[in-house]
């Protein structure tokens, strides 16, 4: 398994994530507006561009109205049972998710971790048992140097005070980066890339679950690793995702 470099979580950092404590930062730069403030997003921004939108519960599509599922969701339910999603991945998020993932900006974890914990339920519902990355190949974690995914998954749990596990997933095979794929090619590779790590079976078992990727574009990826951990006994699989990807506008009838 590639070795990872994880940060400890420091007591300070836990606060900062709660939505009940203070958050105090020095003064700096909004990261899309460029205002000054004491926030590496600033609230106008977050907005105006993260606004909560209605959803289909089960995949986290936007619809024209909240509902528990969508016509996609009733005629192919996902193995996972509901999706949250903190913005739509666009506009200025998909800048910002570049630069966490693929130049290194691994201090907008916790600003983007916000966003998602904005979506999730408010009031004390039954929480997860606990968090969990969707895992990297060994060659593609040795290439990037971390899992953006486990950066934002711990960073969401410290907010709900609940346990994240960074290896209860395995992902031993290795792809194409998803960013060449069309939505097609995403559809159509090949299922299984994920396993429960041997020695977490047992563990996995009657168990709450979240699984916490970045960006949600077909929801293959998802399905995929929510369907191994039902496989291993997960009674309940939540996707938690900090952008989903608008579904394609359907072309104009001719009229």
């Amino acid at each position: 398994m590639a070795w990872q470099y994880i940060e400890a979580m420091h007591d300070s950092v836990d606060r900062g994530l709660r939505t009940d404590a203070p958050r105090w930062r020095a003064a700096g730069q909004c990261a899309v507006c460029r205002a000054w403030g004491a926030w590496t997003l600033c609230p106008a921004c977050v907005a105006q561009f993260a606004a909560a939108a209605p959803r289909c519960e089960r995949c986290g599509e936007r619809t024209g109205s909240a509902t528990s599922a969508c016509g996609a969701c009733l005629a192919d339910p996902p193995p996972f049972d509901a999706c949250r999603v903190g913005c739509d991945y666009a506009f200025p998020w998909d800048r910002l998710i570049a630069e966490f993932k693929f130049e290194s900006h691994v201090e907008l974890a916790a600003p983007l971790a916000r966003l998602m914990l904005r979506a999730l339920p408010a009031g004390a519902g039954e929480r997860p048992h606990c968090v969990l990355p969707v895992p990297l190949a060994a060659g593609r974690l040795a290439e990037r140097g971390y899992n953006q995914a486990w950066e934002l998954a711990r960073r969401v749990a410290a907010g709900l005070r609940c346990p994240a596990i960074a290896d209860v997933l395995q992902r031993p095979l290795e792809g194409e980066h998803q960013a060449r794929l069309t939505l097609a090619q995403r559809r159509a590779r090949p299922r299984g890339a994920f396993m429960v790590t041997p020695t977490r079976r047992d563990w996995v078992q009657g168990k709450r679950l979240a699984l916490v990727d970045d960006v949600m574009t077909s929801g293959a990826t998802l399905r995929d690793a929510a369907a191994a951990l039902r496989r291993a006994g997960a009674v309940h699989v939540e996707a938690w995702v900090l952008a989903r990807t608008p579904a394609p506008a359907a072309p104009a009838t001719p009229g």
